[in-house]
């Protein structure tokens, strides 16, 4: 009964998300006010930075300014000061932690509090195919575009998925022959590299973790036929494409209704204990 109460209001609000998106198209939405905020601007020396400080400027708002071209960064900060606002410049280089940790700690104490809205606009490009970009390019791009904004798995997993994305398109446009990409999405598979991970029971019923032979499988096939795309099981098809036609609201709603927000946690207590046991489960 719980479950079919559930489930209705998620499809309210499923239906509530859509409509109310949907009128945002015809009525522009109340913007809130940004006076007083902290922002820290990643890649604020020029283009798109430059641009994002001195609109943030505008509506009231101090900047800090972390590039690691200090001359360039320091001429942002130059025109954010001639519109009578406040900039805090820091040469930052995004591909070090200890330098992005270092610099974080430095501005908390020349201002006192912490940076309330985070803008991570740095970004590199390499601007050559694959195979002609150097190792050390690759990983600076990956650094600055991708580590710089997190160290962990779901989000590496996402740059995984683009990658494969623009590596697909690149092939077709250069019109290679006999290479073929195939995207592998597997929803949780019973290795023991996520154990403890748990969604809603009900919901566990129909999408339990997969038997890795029945993944291999599967992905075996898709090698195959030359298959571009296989989401296992086929039922994880309906998420990407919730994702490309349902509001943001909308996802998150049945995201939570599935238990997914929260699905990790035992799998991190399971992981602590691990550990602690001196023993961590490996895929």
């Amino acid at each position: 009964m719980i479950f079919l109460m559930d489930l209705q209001m998620m499809l309210l609000d499923v239906i509530y998300f859509i409509l109310r998106n949907s009128l945002r198209v015809i009525l522009r939405p109340r913007t809130k006010p940004i006076d007083g905020e902290l922002v820290l601007i990643t890649g604020s020396g020029g283009g798109l930075g430059r641009l994002f400080a001195l609109e943030f400027t505008k509506h009231g708002a101090e900047v800090v300014l972390w590039d690691i071209n200090s001359n360039s960064n320091e001429q942002t900060a130059k025109l954010v000061h001639e519109m009578g606002g406040k900039a805090y410049t820091y040469a930052v280089d995004l591909t070090s932690r200890e330098d992005v940790y270092r610099n974080a700690e430095l501005m908390r104490k020349d201002l006192g509090r912490d940076v309330t809205i985070l803008v991570n606009n740095a970004g590199v490009v390499a601007g050559k195919r694959i195979l002609d970009c150097p190792d050390e390019l690759i990983e600076r791009t990956m650094k600055v575009n991708c580590h710089a904004l997190f160290w962990d798995y779901c989000a590496s997993k996402f740059a995984a998925v683009g990658f494969h994305e623009s590596l697909a398109h690149e092939l077709l446009s250069e019109e290679v022959e006999g290479v073929k990409t195939i995207l592998v999405c597997p929803y949780i598979v019973d290795t023991g590299m996520f154990e403890g991970c748990k969604i809603r029971e009900e919901v566990e019923l129909l999408l339990p973790p997969l038997e890795p032979q029945y993944c291999v499988e599967q992905a075996m096939n898709a090698i195959l036929v030359n298959q571009p795309l296989v989401c296992i099981p086929r039922l994880t098809y309906l998420p990407v494409l919730f994702r490309a036609l349902l509001p943001w609201e909308s996802n998150v709603t049945a995201y939570r209704f599935m238990g997914s927000d929260k699905c990790m946690y035992p799998f991190i207590e399971t992981t602590k204990k691990q550990v602690t046991n001196g023993s961590v489960a490996v895929a």
